[in-house]
């Protein structure tokens, strides 16, 4: 395998196996385990060969759970899994249980809430009231945050709710403070009736799933804004078309599509799994002569081969409960996809946000869907088809099918990295950027189709890729050559309309959905969201989620343009950050909560320019809980005034466990730095950030020309420090291949 420093990285920190933390195997025995245990069900050994050969090749790559378990003990094998939620305790508490089970062994899990009664309907076997949706949400949000999916993903869950539940209006909420339901996507289903009142700026009922009255209705323009609104600030909700979804439902017969995975491109009946896999399309091109063009003859065989390979997976893999196991069978979905699509088009010289670009996506996936589909037809004349074809969608052709779904377009934010290739069909988030390595070493990581091309047209220079990591993009880069810079486009050069379209183009031959990304500026206005959402409807989509630049708390501006990142100064700012002298008088107050390890004090001081310690008392002097906690609170007085934002040391000490959480006052304390968290967060809600009278912020002392936009923003990762992005509709870290949805 042809590796980056980057995707040896990722592959030794979360796939390749460890014994007593240390790694025992390479990223080609990983490719052998794997290869092995996926044709384990084959007569003919070629397969295996072939398994490995794409694999070996960067070609294709299954989802990150079949790399890590597969020929292991574990050996779970799937990304996707959609669980009911049934409107009962029992139904309830037995679905986080199944939750809990998945997300131990490493897949993601969506839900639709829509079945559970509204807030303050009545429970008749206690004479109560329910709670409703989201209360449930944060239990599960809550189980999440508990777990650490088999040692290396952290649980992703998909939240869906039907826009005429009685509770949409708080679910569409749920996300407006960041701190809460941090584990789920959220995702308003949307039925064509309520699109329509939109348009007719008519109202729409709401209706109870318990007796399945008319208990309200609401102005479709009203709620249709407020989603708009909340998505414009956060990014959250997106929407899921649901009758589109349904519509092409391969199983009627079988039920109802409700929910998602995380990512919203598996759409599922409850109880389903689906295994995922991509094709690099940056590996199918070949040069003719003195140009390149697509190897449709390798991309075919590649099809097959991966079609064939998925399609084994779904018997080699363990399912964590048997009622998935039994409805997998049933319909044997599998969701090929592709990665790369950006570095081809580069190769290509085709723009990314251009019609040629909109139609070589449509050509391709049109290709890949006819292709896989004859394979799987194949493999059900020798095999057999899906248990549910009767009343399937393909028994009306009489053409066998072995799996009821063959395409997807999912996120490839690990899996890309370990490729080297960019990201499903999104395009390039930077063409160059970069990343801390140790604590003063930087390294700057480089698109790899930009430096073959710079290289072939005798351009690349170490000076010119600095700038360009500078910027991000070459948009007004002299030393490229303007027809050149319009095949280097970024995510944020690319206009919403054209990240909607190509969106689209690919959902036109995609048996299941298209998980992408619409990137906006953080200067975007609500209007410009309203028209992707009414885009994206009209074009045929089946969901959308949009993302404006900076509008989650805690993003910084990695890359930009170097007029922006010279301007962007906060005055006399240190070259590093440096603790303010402590006042000599601060004002406060102090909290006891009880931990496993006894009565915690914990005293929260401000200044005039904010929260600047924290005091802790716990037992007696000298005591292994007492200097512990001494030694927390020193640390974040100093990052406080150093300039650490509270909510950042809140969202780093909460869910810290020790072997002794308790409960106070309905909430669980799991350690003493989980207690000075919730203290810290408490404090914060209470009297805000600054504690006292408001002061000045950071903000407020920068300055940015009008002219220019933040190209590159994004989250730092939890677990490395390093630069998270927006894609697919899940937040990748570029450089530990950390995932937000994984």
């Amino acid at each position: 395998m042809l590796l980056s420093e980057n995707a040896k990285t990722v592959l030794e920190r979360r796939y390749l196996a460890k014994v007593d933390s240390k790694v025992v195997e390479t990223p080609e025995d990983m490719l052998r385990r794997v290869a092995q245990s996926v044709a384990q069900f084959e007569e003919d050994p070629k397969w295996e060969e072939l398994f490995f050969e794409v694999m070996d090749n960067l070609e294709f790559l299954p989802n990150s759970p079949t790399l890590m378990n597969a020929g292991r003990e574990l050996q779970q094998l799937s990304a996707c899994f959609v669980l009911p939620v049934e409107d009962s305790m029992e139904g309830i508490f037995e679905t986080l249980k199944n939750t809990a089970l998945i997300q131990k062994s490493g897949g993601g899990t969506g839900f639709s809430f829509s079945r559970l009664r509204p807030n303050s309907d009545i429970v008749s076997t206690t004479g109560g009231v329910a709670s409703g949706p989201v209360s449930f949400m944060k239990a599960y949000n809550a189980t999440t945050d508990a777990i650490k999916q088999g040692g290396t993903r952290r649980g992703a869950n998909m939240g869906i709710l039907r826009v005429d539940h009685p509770d949409i209006l708080q679910f569409i909420q749920c996300k407006a403070d960041p701190s809460e339901v941090t584990n789920f996507n959220i995702s308003v289903g949307i039925t064509e009736e309520f699109m329509e009142a939109v348009f007719a700026d008519e109202t729409y009922n709401l209706v109870n799933p318990r007796s399945k009255e008319v208990v309200g209705e609401l102005r479709a323009k009203e709620v249709f804004e407020l989603i708009i609104e909340m998505a414009w600030k956060n990014g959250e909700p997106g929407i899921v078309f649901l009758d589109r979804i349904n519509r092409a439902n391969p199983t009627p017969q079988v039920g109802e599509i409700e929910a998602t995975n995380p990512c919203g491109e598996q759409p599922l009946l409850p109880n389903e799994s689906c295994n995922l896999g991509s094709i690099n399309l940056a590996k199918m091109a070949m040069k003719d002569g003195d140009t390149w063009k697509i190897d449709w003859e390798r991309l075919a065989e590649v099809v097959e081969i991966g079609v064939r390979f998925l399609d084994n997976v779904i018997d080699a893999n363990r399912y964590p409960i048997p009622a998935i196991q039994e409805m997998t069978y049933a319909n044997r979905k599998i969701g090929l996809g592709v990665m790369g699509f950006a570095d081809l088009l580069m190769r290509l010289g085709v723009p990314y946000n251009s019609e040629e670009g909109i139609e070589l996506g449509r050509e391709l996936m049109r290709f890949i869907q006819t292709k896989g589909h004859d394979v799987s037809s194949k493999l059900g004349e020798e095999r057999g088809s899906f248990p549910n074809y009767k009343g399937s969608i393909f028994e009306k052709t009489g053409r066998p099918m072995r799996n009821a779904t063959v395409t997807t377009i999912a996120p490839t934010g690990t899996i890309s990295i370990i490729a080297g290739c960019s990201s499903g069909i999104e395009p390039i988030f930077a063409l160059a950027f970069t990343r801390n390595v140790l604590d003063n070493d930087r390294l700057i990581e480089v698109n790899p189709q930009f430096e073959e091309i710079l290289r072939e047209e005798g351009l690349y220079q170490p000076e010119l890729i600095e700038e360009v990591a500078k910027r991000g993009n070459v948009r007004d880069l002299a030393a490229i050559p303007e027809e050149l810079r319009k095949i280097f486009v970024t995510a944020y050069e690319t206009t919403p309309e054209w990240h909607i379209r190509m969106q689209a183009a690919f959902q036109e031959f995609t048996d299941n959905a298209v998980s992408k990304t619409v990137n906006f500026p953080k200067e975007a206005t609500q209007e410009d969201i309203r028209a992707v959402y009414e885009l994206a409807y009209e074009l045929g989509c089946k969901g959308v989620t949009v993302y404006r630049a900076g509008s989650r708390e805690g993003e910084v501006l990695t890359v930009g343009h170097k007029a922006e990142a010279e301007e962007a100064v906060v005055e006399e700012a240190p070259t590093r950050p440096t603790p303010r002298r402590r006042p000599r008088v601060t004002t406060g107050q102090t909290v006891r909560v009880k931990t496993g390890c006894g009565s915690l004090y914990v005293t929260i001081n401000s200044d005039e320019q904010g929260i600047c310690e924290v005091f802790t008392t716990i037992g007696k002097a000298g005591g292994c809980a007492g200097s512990f906690s001494e030694a927390t609170a020193r640390l974040i007085s100093l990052s406080l005034r150093a300039g650490v934002e509270p909510e950042q040391v809140v969202k780093q000490l909460k869910g810290i466990r020790c072997p002794h959480p308790i409960w106070q006052d309905g909430r669980q304390i799991l350690s003493c730095p989980d207690a000075i968290a919730h203290v810290l967060e408490d404090y914060i809600k209470a009297n805000g950030t600054n504690g006292v009278a408001p002061a000045p912020t950071v903000e407020s002392k920068i300055t940015r020309p009008a002219q220019t936009q933040n190209l590159f923003v994004g989250e730092a990762c939890p677990e490395c420090s390093g630069t998270m992005v927006e894609e697919s509709g899940c937040a990748t870290c570029l450089e530990c291949g950390y995932s937000r949805c994984s």
